[in-house]
């Protein structure tokens, strides 16, 4: 298996780019929209400033 393989590289750049384009639009939510999805100003404006290669914070198995 070749160590840089094009096809990954393309993956974890979408993923990014889903990522930061996520954390900005969280920083736009109104306060209603963010009590809809359970979270406070300040974690939206937390993870919001996070960088695009930075895991979440947030626990991705609540439903």
């Amino acid at each position: 298996m070749p160590l840089f393989s094009l096809a990954r590289f393309r993956d974890r750049l979408r993923r990014y780019r889903e990522c930061r384009r996520s954390r900005r639009q969280l920083l736009t939510l109104d306060d209603r929209l963010l009590k809809d999805i359970g979270i406070s100003r300040a974690q939206a404006h937390r993870e919001g400033k996070r960088t695009f290669w930075q895991p979440t914070t947030f626990n991705r198995e609540r439903s």
